[in-house]
């Protein structure tokens, strides 16, 4: 009996255009409407009738994984951090996305970030699990706002004085009169598994991951 075609789940905006040479060297060649941003479709065949694609915010790539919804993904190590679900692999660095995820403030906020005399701090960020982690372990408990977006408005309208967000050439910050002043972790683009996926169809799976590796090599 045939067995239902794997699904690659991949985000969409910038991730999406440095994987997709990644995706087509692996031997993926999606349908044309792929690349259509205005497409209203949400999974995508490929040139292999065995793969499908669908095209999901970043933080959801780790879900549709981890509860099956699809076999494979790409997502960064930031949102696997922020989840942290038992049920994905990520057995693979793609060296795309690369960023960093950065506590930013205003320059001039008085107390900098003396971490040896704060006791709490708020923070406006898309992570509150990384976030309250990061600063629990330095004996700071920290109140996190959750926000999905604008993250930089946070401390010129009075949400909260410091933000935790993903920091590329650190323009944004600036424009906004922010300044970079911890850097919480490195971020770069994994390969991601389902793992009952990976016991259910190892010989499938495996050469996928392989065809990947020496994508990337490539």
């Amino acid at each position: 009996m045939s067995q239902e075609p794997l699904v690659i789940a991949v985000p969409k905006g910038r991730i999406l255009d440095e994987a997709l040479p990644i995706i087509r060297a692996a031997g993926i060649e999606p349908e044309p409407d792929f690349g259509d941003e205005n497409s209203r479709k949400l999974k995508f065949a490929t040139n292999r009738p065995e793969i499908s694609l669908i095209r999901v915010r970043s933080f959801d790539v780790a879900t549709f994984v981890a509860f099956g919804g699809a076999q494979l993904g790409i997502a960064g190590n930031d949102v696997l951090m922020e989840f942290d679900y038992s049920e994905i692999y990520a057995p693979l660095d793609l060296g795309i996305g690369k960023c960093r995820l950065s506590i930013a403030q205003p320059k001039d906020l008085a107390d900098g970030l003396a971490l040896d005399k704060l006791s709490h701090v708020r923070v406006a960020t898309k992570y509150p699990h990384i976030t309250s982690k990061w600063f629990a372990d330095r004996g700071i408990q920290a109140e996190c706002v959750k926000l999905n977006g604008a993250m930089e408005l946070a401390p010129a309208l009075g949400l909260s004085p410091r933000i935790v967000d993903l920091v590329s050439t650190g323009s944004t910050l600036k424009a906004n009169g922010l300044v970079e002043v911890e850097t919480l972790c490195q971020v770069t683009s994994k390969l991601i598994v389902n793992r009952t996926a990976l016991k259910v169809r190892s010989q499938e799976l495996s050469g996928w991951i392989e065809k990947f590796r020496a994508a990337v090599k490539a």
